[in-house]
């Protein structure tokens, strides 16, 4: 895999401490149709906006394991995890009932072999798959679309 380098914007921190800065492991869900590679993207359960699955770590598992746990339950996808980090992206996770948390979210490549008709946030949100240039035009986050523009999955070991 080759260096990718990110335009890096500024971690806002708001009323937090800089230990209060939280991570989260994002799944990059991909597929190639006919010679090109498809992402899948999904709505946001509160704004609506366009992101990828992602969640917090889970205990007893790897960040990539984690971050394909987060693609089911969220887009209904199964597949292979890759332990490897296509990158990091920072934004702030709005929250209910609080201050919104600044976080950064580690991108882990999940191969789909399975879209599931049920799972558990169906009614929650929406998916779609698009090549990755549009992908990245759905994406407010400047760091994460760079990620999906830089995204090669024949770079990934098989």
């Amino acid at each position: 895999m080759s260096i990718m380098r990110i335009h890096q914007h500024p971690i806002s921190l708001g009323d937090a401490a800089k230990r209060d800065v939280r991570t989260q492991f994002a799944a990059l869900p991909f597929r190639i149709v006919q010679d090109k590679v498809q992402v899948m993207l999904i709505t946001s359960r509160g704004t609506k906006r366009w992101i990828l699955p992602k969640g917090w770590p889970m205990d007893g598992m790897t960040p990539a394991q984690s971050a394909a746990e987060e693609a089911f339950e969220e887009a209904g996808v199964r597949g292979k995890p890759y332990d490897v980090c296509v990158g990091v992206y920072s934004y702030n996770k709005v929250m209910e009932n609080g201050p919104d948390l600044p976080c950064l979210a580690m991108v882990f490549p999940l191969k789909v072999k399975r879209v599931l008709s049920t799972y558990p946030e169906k009614n929650e949100r929406r998916r779609k798959w698009l090549p990755i240039k549009r992908a990245a035009e759905k994406i407010s986050e400047p760091e994460l679309r760079a990620i999906l523009k830089g995204f090669d999955p024949r770079l990934l070991r098989r």
